[in-house]
């Protein structure tokens, strides 16, 4: 299989470290408002888009019949103490990106293959996070990068219309790019809807890694391209399609 022209990662658990602190912030932001939820709810449903995460959870509690305006207005209420606690996080703790990931950073930039930073965070705890790990440098207005710039670009779940599993970020990063063929794309991430979104794109390979939020056992459970230990992985995989046959 020839080398992909494009390259999706997903954010926290896949090229930036999670030790499942995100999941944290949401058991305390569900905690302060009222919501009962479980870690292992909580855990179905990371990758998703923050606010809507909210509204699942939120609606699985009151029931379907539960009034418009008061649904409305829990998950406003939910979701802006985890914007508070999620800074609040991303910017006293330490924030490093996982193993291999600037490795296969340098290396896509050596061989000419895009890449693009997907994520369900909303856009200003993604430049929060792009900050503190320097990636901002080279970045437009439009979050598109430069031969200068370590990323090519980033794309956060409220600049689409609707979040993962959703393939929009995807299909908005073919587009930046002028990439027609979703088998010029592969997409990798360390959870269900990061997989099913490659899914549903159509790309090439969606791939999974197993040293974010989700197990390798968990993630065996979606359907997907193939399971790796880490981006190191991934690297040798894309550097063993360079081999000739």
């Amino acid at each position: 299989m020839p080398l992909p022209q494009l390259l999706v990662l997903d954010m926290a658990g896949t090229t930036v470290r999670d030790q499942h602190e995100v999941e944290a912030c949401f058991a305390e932001a569900a905690a302060a408002t009222g919501l009962p939820a479980t870690s292992a709810r909580i855990l179905a449903v990371q990758g998703l888009a923050k606010r809507f995460v909210f509204e699942t959870l939120w609606r699985e509690q009151l029931g379907a019949d539960a009034p418009a305006a008061e649904l409305a207005a829990r998950v406003d209420h939910s979701y802006q103490v985890f914007r508070e606690v999620l800074e609040t996080h991303y910017r006293t703790a330490e924030v490093v990106p996982t193993a291999g990931c600037l490795e296969l950073f340098a290396f896509l930039k050596s061989q000419g293959i895009r890449l693009a930073l997907t994520t369900g965070f909303y856009r200003e705890v993604t430049d929060l996070i792009l900050r503190r790990l320097g990636w901002h440098v080279g970045l437009n207005a439009q979050h598109r990068g430069s031969a200068q710039s370590v990323i090519d670009l980033s794309i956060a779940s409220d600049e689409v219309a609707e979040g993962r599993p959703a393939p929009l970020m995807i299909q908005q990063a073919m587009q930046t790019f002028g990439i027609t063929d979703p088998r010029q794309v592969w997409n990798v991430g360390d959870t269900p809807s990061d997989l099913e979104s490659g899914r549903r794109a159509g790309c090439a390979r969606s791939l999974g890694v197993v040293n974010g939020t989700h197990s390798h056992a968990q993630l065996a459970a979606c359907p997907n391209d193939g399971l790796l230990a880490s981006l190191a992985e991934l690297q040798q995989q894309l550097q063993a399609e360079l081999v000739p046959a």
